[in-house]
């Protein structure tokens, strides 16, 4: 075989490689864990220290840090994207006993712990990207080690038929550290029958 030859067959071979590299989005467990970690860090500096956080500066004065389960991989999970046909706009329980309203738009189906769950995403009527969605859930975490209130994650739909769902990145409401907020409650397709233990504990605990 010419050297001209290997040479273009090695560079095929490392642009495929590439390739497959992005569209699959490959990470090693410890890119993986660092960046939860990093994500981690810049949440608690927000809370701690910025004006729109959801402490009182009374709360700020003690506050000295998040927490959170050990970070585990297993808990990022690829779901199948099954959009509602007939979508509606549902009003969502708040906190405070007032309403907020969101679009009923797909179901998420995995599998978790060798379990087939479901859970409900929900789409602000004014989200100008329509692919960002809002999921509110609780799990048998909750009012224990969780806020119960449940917790959120925000997801982006990454495929056609896709979206992956990262626990990890499960965080408190603000209503979690202050009363004063009025926070979305998870709808009751989103009361899940199975321990989270990953993501955000309650504050405080």
């Amino acid at each position: 075989m010419k050297n001209n030859t290997i040479i273009l067959l090695i560079i095929s071979v490392v642009v495929l490689a590439a390739v497959v590299y992005t569209l699959t989005g490959a990470e090693s467990p410890e890119d993986y864990i660092e960046r939860i970690e990093k994500e981690r860090e810049k949440q608690f500096k927000f809370i701690r220290f910025e004006f729109d956080s959801p402490l009182t500066e009374e709360q700020k004065l003690s506050f000295t840090k998040l927490n959170f389960y050990p970070i585990d991989p297993a808990y990022k999970v690829k779901a199948r994207l099954l959009p509602i046909e007939e979508r509606k706009v549902r009003e969502v329980p708040l906190t405070d006993g007032s309403k907020e309203k969101y679009i009923e738009h797909s179901w998420a189906e995995f599998e978790l712990s060798g379990k087939a769950e479901k859970l409900l995403l929900l789409q602000a009527v004014n989200e100008p990207d329509k692919r960002n969605f809002f999921l509110a859930f609780a799990d048998k975490t909750s009012a224990e080690e969780t806020y119960g209130g449940g917790r959120y994650i925000n997801a982006r739909q990454d495929g056609k038929n896709s979206i992956t769902l990262d626990f990890n990145r499960a965080y408190n409401p603000y209503c979690a550290y202050n009363p004063d907020y009025a926070c979305p409650l998870p709808p009751k397709e989103n009361l899940l029958e199975i321990p989270i233990p990953v993501g955000e504990k309650n504050y405080g605990k």
